[in-house]
C-alpha cells in the first residue's frame, strides 16, 4: 500500500506520521509544503507520476482565518487549486481530502448534514468549499472529511493556547456563544486510517468530528479541569472579541453518515479530551 501525505507538518499531518508507525508495512511518503508545493500543478504531476500512490491524504491547506480575508490569492491556491491539481494526476488512486465547518454559515437549529446548503462567511470558507467543488468535478475516487475545532498534539490550536495563556495570567475570557465539537487529532487520523484499510469509502462527502455539543467556554473549562488548573474563567459573547473573519454562531456536525458507512463509534469530544491529557502531558 503506497500512501501520500501532503501537509505532512500540519496538525494532522504529524499525527498520522505517528500512527503510521503501526503500519510499517505500508509504503508511507511525508511530504511538507516544503517538498511538495501543491500548488505547483507541474510538482504535483511529477511527484504522482513518479510514487503512483493508492492514496493521497491532503492535510495541505491555507487556515489562518483572518488572514485570509487580505490574503484571498495564496488562501485559493492552496485550498482550491492544489486539490484540483491533486485530482486532475491522482491517477488509479483514492484522495482523501480534509475540509471544514466553515464551508456553513451557522445560522442551522440542527447538526449540519452533508447535503445542507453552504453558504460560508469568509475567505477561508469560501476556498475551503472550492476545493471541494473541484474534487467532485475532478477526482476519480475520492471521499471528503469536513471536521471541526481540530486541537492535539502537533501545531498550533485551541488547547495549547489556553494552556499557554494559564501559564500568564488566572483570568481568561472565553467566547459562550459560538457552538461547535472540538475534535481530536489523533479520532481523525484514527478514521483516515480507517477509510485505506477498507480500501477506500463511497465516492461523496462526510462529516467526522467527535460526539457532543460545546461552546468555546465549555471546552476551556473542560481543558483547564483536566490541566488542574484553579484560575478564573469568564464567558464572553463573540461581538466583545473581534475577529477580522465571521465565524459560524452554529457549526454541529451530523456524524451520522461517515458512522454507517464505516461503522464508527465515535467518542465524546470530553472523553477524548481526557484522553488526549494522558497521551500527550
Amino acid at each position: 500500500m503506497k500512501i501520500l501525505i501532503t501537509g505532512s507538518k500540519s496538525q494532522i499531518g504529524k499525527e498520522l506520521s505517528q500512527k503510521a508507525l503501526n503500519f510499517p508495512d505500508w509504503d508511507w511518503k511525508f511530504m511538507s509544503k516544503k517538498e511538495l508545493d501543491i500548488t505547483d500543478e507541474s510538482k504535483v504531476k511529477q511527484i504522482l507520476e513518479e510514487f503512483q500512490p493508492d492514496f493521497i491524504i491532503n492535510c495541505a491547506a491555507y487556515t489562518a482565518v483572518d488572514k485570509a480575508e487580505d490574503a484571498t490569492e495564496i488562501a485559493y491556491k492552496v485550498n482550491a487549486e492544489g486539490p484540483k491539481w491533486l485530482s486532475d494526476h491522482m491517477g488509479n488512486g483514492f484522495l482523501i481530502h480534509i475540509s471544514t465547518d466553515f464551508v456553513f454559515d451557522g445560522n442551522s437549529p440542527i447538526a449540519y448534514q452533508e447535503e445542507d446548503e453552504t453558504s460560508p462567511l469568509g475567505v477561508y470558507g469560501h476556498s475551503k468549499l472550492k476545493g471541494e467543488k473541484e474534487i467532485q468535478e475532478n477526482a476519480n475516487r475520492y471521499a471528503i472529511i469536513r471536521t471541526s475545532w481540530l486541537y492535539g498534539e502537533y501545531g498550533q490550536n485551541f488547547l495549547k493556547t489556553m494552556l499557554d495563556l494559564s501559564k500568564k495570567t488566572n483570568r481568561i475570557s472565553v467566547v459562550s456563544d459560538q457552538i461547535g465539537t472540538p475534535t481530536f487529532t489523533g479520532d481523525l487520523a484514527q478514521c483516515l486510517i480507517g477509510i485505506v484499510l477498507k480500501n477506500g469509502i463511497t465516492n461523496g462527502t462526510y462529516h467526522f468530528s467527535n460526539e457532543g455539543v460545546a461552546s468555546w467556554y465549555d471546552f476551556a473549562q473542560s481543558i483547564f479541569e483536566y490541566a488542574g488548573k484553579n484560575l478564573e474563567l469568564k464567558p464572553i459573547k463573540a461581538y466583545e472579541y473581534p475577529t477580522q473573519a465571521k465565524r459560524p454562531h452554529f457549526s454541529v456536525l451530523d456524524k451520522s453518515k461517515i458512522k454507517k458507512e464505516m461503522g464508527l463509534k465515535i467518542p465524546h469530544w470530553r472523553e477524548s479530551l481526557k484522553n488526549a491529557f494522558q497521551e500527550i502531558y
